[in-house]
């Protein structure tokens, strides 16, 4: 048996023990509410495997539908405006760092402290390609073909098929996402909450001048940058971050914000799931260790359905949810059509959407 089909074993392990954890449950699980797994339809998911085996395009786009925005986010997002003076104003583009430092960003919204210390302990990590970041590293392959098929499908084979696209990205930590979209050609922002990550993407990108023209990191939440510079960008995107925050329904519709009509977001996060319990924390973090003990907070993890219904209160439809499995024997990212542990989301904003809401 390979080391592949191992795991692939381990994880349908994880699956067939659920009916017997119900009265015996190990202490890195807790008690948890059953939830249903989501499935991207299947036209998508052979499009999205060809795409990430031969680099094509994603396949066709379905129709667009109109959705209107919830009253009850935009009257959050306009009280975090409101609220946001304690952090000031949002610097200009080729402004790094903010004078105010980590606690105005502490004081944010969306921004956890606990999660902000954690972070803080590892900025030191984000370009050790084998530390404990070293999966982000690996999560690259797939995540940015999925934002280079999915935005420029026609364009993949040339040397910059993201040239002239903007592109944000939130919670950027050092920058390990942010770098190869440049590379790709897009004019990258990268925010984050924690100015040591902001300090670590900037010297990073500084070492390559190919591409430290096209890349600006702003210490920022996503709610402030929202109130500034709504309908700004072509793209947003966010990778495994929103599990890492409070009000996720603002942290949504602060992304949605800040998007052109007509543009994209991706997002990739964790499913809300026991079987993502098992595999994304106990084993992972406790088990074998492949990512720092507390990393992850299973209370926070987000089934594709809930995120979907934020994403369409921002005026979003979705074009693409498919799964993800990371194998640690190999370091390596699959893409799936099970979306019970990790899973990617790109939605699409409507061409008519009046700026997301403005505040």
């Amino acid at each position: 048996m390979t080391l592949s089909k191992t795991f692939d074993a381990l994880v349908i392990a994880g699956r067939l023990v659920r009916p017997k954890l119900s009265h015996h449950v190990p202490a890195c699980l807790g008690a948890i509410p059953g939830r249903r797994a989501v499935h991207s339809s299947h036209g998508i998911s052979r499009d999205l495997a060809r795409s990430s085996a031969s680099s094509s395009a994603t396949g066709a786009v379905p129709g667009r539908r109109a959705v209107h925005s919830s009253h009850g986010i935009s009257r959050d997002l306009a009280r975090s405006s409101a609220s946001s003076s304690a952090t000031g104003a949002v610097p200009g583009r080729r402004a790094v760092h903010s004078s105010h430092g980590n606690d105005a960003a502490s004081s944010s919204a969306t921004v956890d402290n606990v999660e902000l210390e954690h972070f803080q302990r590892l900025s030191s990590t984000w370009w050790n390609q084998n530390g404990p970041l070293k999966a982000l590293h690996s999560m690259n392959r797939l995540r940015v073909a999925l934002v280079r098929d999915g935005l420029q499908p026609q364009k993949s084979r040339l040397p910059l098929p993201l040239a002239g696209i903007s592109i944000l990205d939130v919670g950027c930590g050092g920058g390990v996402f942010s770098e190869p979209l440049a590379r790709l050609g897009a004019d990258v922002t990268g925010i984050d909450a924690l100015e040591d990550n902001i300090t670590v993407a900037t010297q990073h990108a500084e070492m390559d001048t190919r591409i430290s023209s096209r890349l600006t990191y702003e210490r920022s939440t996503v709610e402030d940058l929202a109130s500034a510079k709504v309908a700004t960008f072509d793209v947003v995107v966010s990778s495994e971050v929103i599990e890492h925050v409070n009000e996720q329904e603002l942290f949504v519709a602060s992304c949605c914000h800040l998007v052109k009509p007509g543009g994209s977001i991706f997002i990739t996060t964790l499913n809300k799931t026991l079987v993502s319990r098992i595999l994304g924390i106990c084993v992972a973090e406790e088990i074998l260790g492949i990512v720092p003990s507390g990393t992850h907070d299973w209370s926070k993890f987000l089934p594709p359905e809930e995120l979907q219904v934020m994403l369409e209160a921002g005026g979003f439809s979705p074009r693409l949810i498919h799964g993800l499995l990371y194998n640690p024997l190999t370091n390596r990212w699959s893409w799936r059509t099970d979306t019970s542990i990790n899973y990617a989301i790109h939605a699409v904003k409507a061409d008519d959407s009046p700026d997301g809401g403005k505040l």
